[in-house]
């Protein structure tokens, strides 16, 4: 007979590209797949957008359900539609094992590993609060730091809300997140306050406590917080503490934003403890944001001029992270003869590893473009590369191309989003290549080379852009990418792929996205 699963306990050991955790089945339906909004969310090559579920039955046991993807679910490299799970359970979803999770019923331990990385950590410890703080800075990407420390002050004080601003090139405070009890995210527009406290703490660098705004000397400041029923406000510079070299000891202090807090009860806010706390989460969280923005800096100065031309191409070029940091990239290479080598990627999972990742691979491009003539044995060496390195479930997609003054466009694409080019004779897909980088050690690679003409326009792009997501869920798809390049062929490179990004931006309008944007496009011959 099945044992019957504790439901307190029942959780997932999940190793996919976004990295190992540890994931609660929290939910009666607790679905899987590529969605934002699924209850757990994976990017594995093989994962559908509504990839599975597990239904918590009346008897306490779980029952694990395909949604229809498209390479299957399998339990103990067994393909199902339903089974009963057990603990220990192995669950993968699609056939490559890039996703793969174990099902944990009972009490016993998890891989500490994984427990480590786990997004169920209990926040309310002071001690457990500063250990995942200190680790965001190289673990964590800047949007999932605000996130972050937004949800320990709030629970680490018992405030009912509060928000981040973080100062801008110019010095000036810019408002970054807010955030409410429950880890509800707050837009800038609807959170009513003052902006008078936070100023003044950036400025003084000194923390501010309100205990009453409805004091006479203070009511008249702040008359829309006063008028939601705000009473107690809590700010605390965040500053960033770095060692100068003059002495071993003397340190150096740099406010880089505040952190506000407010309730319409006293409660917990106002305590000693409280404060204390909010004190030593904004020590560490300040120094988790500063290192998450260096890290997109530093990935964005490895991107080249997005804009360049030789005397027979123009090319424009652009990658939007959804985070701070992102996977995809985009990049030039000068060759013998006057010929001109591109390349777009886009790396599995986001954040820090994917951007490490990333940079290794334009490294490996840039050290062998020069030694072979052909994209496909270089797709074959950097994908040999890949596999030297051993990094687990990390995998590229990558187009990369090498145009001759001639016209002639020699090509391979390893897995990626077929480019399309736009001629006199319509619309082509440059499908030819191979799999993906970074995971089969004997994959095999080919090319094509075609011949363009003057005025020919190649748009490549990432499954960012054709992916991207409306509020309804709906995808952007061909279907809206084909007329926006159709409706400004014309155009030059630059404004063409603005056109683009401008028409997936406003299909998007105020939804979350999940995956980086990138997109090239180049043109061969002068106008």
């Amino acid at each position: 007979m099945a044992e019957t699963p504790d439901v307190r306990t029942a959780r997932l050991q999940v190793n996919d590209p976004l990295g190992p955790r540890v994931v609660l089945i929290d939910k009666p339906v607790f679905r899987i797949g590529r969605k934002s909004e699924s209850d757990l969310r994976s990017v594995g090559t093989d994962v559908s957008r509504e990839h599975a579920e597990i239904v918590r039955l009346d008897d306490g046991r779980f029952l694990l359900k395909d949604r229809g993807s498209r390479c299957g679910t399998f339990v103990n490299d067994e393909q199902v539609t339903e089974r009963p799970l057990r603990h220990k359970d192995k669950i993968r979803l699609g056939r490559s094992g890039s996703a793969e999770m174990v099902f944990l019923a009972d009490d016993g331990t998890t891989d500490s590993r994984l427990s480590h990385a786990s997004g169920l950590v209990d926040l309310r410890p002071l001690t457990t609060l500063l250990d995942r703080l200190r680790g965001l800075g190289s673990s964590r990407v800047l949007d999932e730091v605000l996130v972050l420390v937004m949800d320990s002050a709030i629970d680490a004080t018992g405030a009912e809300r509060g928000f981040i601003m973080l100062a801008n090139a110019k010095g000036e405070l810019e408002f970054t997140i807010a955030r409410a009890r429950g880890k509800v995210t707050l837009s800038g527009k609807s959170f009513e306050t003052s902006q008078k406290i936070p100023q003044e703490v950036f400025a003084t660098g000194q923390e501010r406590i309100v205990a009453d705004l409805r004091d006479a000397d203070l009511a008249g400041q702040h008359l829309g917080t006063v008028a939601l029923g705000i009473r107690h406000v809590l700010c605390t510079p965040l500053r960033v503490v770095r060692y100068v070299e003059r002495t071993a000891t003397e340190a150096d202090q740099r406010p880089i934003g505040v952190l506000y807090l407010d309730s319409r009860e006293k409660g917990q806010l106002m305590s000693p403890a409280a404060r204390g706390a909010l004190e030593s989460v904004a020590g560490e969280a300040a120094s988790a944001i500063e290192s998450a923005r260096l890290a997109a800096e530093i990935q964005r100065a490895l991107l080249p001029d997005p804009l360049q031309s030789g005397p027979h191409f123009d090319v424009a070029a652009a990658s939007i992270p959804c985070r701070s940091i992102g996977g995809d990239f985009f990049d030039y290479f000068n060759l013998a003869g006057d010929q001109f080598a591109f390349t777009l990627g886009d790396v599995a999972g986001k954040g820090p590893p994917a951007a490490l990742l990333t940079a290794m691979i334009q490294g490996a491009f840039a050290a062998q473009v020069t030694s072979t003539d052909s994209p496909a044995a270089l797709m074959a060496h950097i994908n040999r590369t890949l596999i030297r390195r051993a990094i687990q479930s990390r995998f590229v997609t990558v187009m990369y191309g090498v145009l001759a003054p001639d016209g002639r466009l020699t090509y391979s694409n390893a897995g990626h989003n077929p480019p399309m080019l736009f001629g006199k004779s319509g619309v082509r897909r440059l499908e030819t290549g191979g799999l993906i980088l970074g995971l089969f050690p004997h994959a095999t690679y080919e090319e094509e080379t075609l011949q363009l003409e003057g005025g020919d326009t190649l748009v490549v792009f990432s499954d960012g852009v054709t992916e991207a997501l409306n509020a309804a869920g709906d995808e952007f798809g061909e279907e809206r990418l084909l007329p926006c390049i159709e409706a400004h062929r014309g155009s030059t490179p630059e404004v063409l792929l603005d056109r683009i990004l401008a028409t997936v931006r406003t299909f998007a309008a105020s939804a979350v996205q999940n995956d980086d944007v990138t997109a090239l496009v180049l043109r061969y011959g002068k106008r």
